[in-house]
């Protein structure tokens, strides 16, 4: 069973940072691109960040391009998105996604494995 865990989320201050994990079990981590969306109340699902398997190949959103890293560690099948200079507009749930044997993408159905999210609010 497939199971995608996000943690690390929570409420922080405007100009805060924040790490969040996503923990990968019943799948090969090491062959799947993944990929972090978030979506805001009322708002449609945004593209955030994705890596590589190899971690070769990133993509991020120029929304966030300046504020947001995401890295991979495929020995602990985890995925992290470091979040900097938080801005209330990042307030969202945050989910991470994997894609087995394909390339990192910024669309949502290119991924066949959701986690449940992480909740991020930012306070002005």
């Amino acid at each position: 069973q497939v199971q995608l865990v996000e943690s690390g989320g929570g409420l922080v201050q405007a100009g805060d940072s924040l790490r969040l994990s996503c923990a990968a079990s019943g799948l090969t981590v090491s062959r799947c691109a993944m990929g972090w969306f978030r979506q805001a109340p009322g708002k449609v699902r945004e593209f955030v960040a994705a890596i590589s398997s190899t971690g070769s190949n990133i993509v991020v959103a120029d929304s966030v391009k300046d504020r947001v890293t995401i890295s991979r560690d495929n020995a602990e099948n985890t995925v992290y998105l470091q979040m900097n200079s938080l801005k209330p507009e990042d307030t969202a749930v945050y989910s991470c996604a994997a894609r087995y044997n394909g390339p990192p993408t910024a669309s949502a159905y290119g991924y066949g494995y959701w986690g449940q999210g992480t909740q991020v609010t930012v306070s002005s």
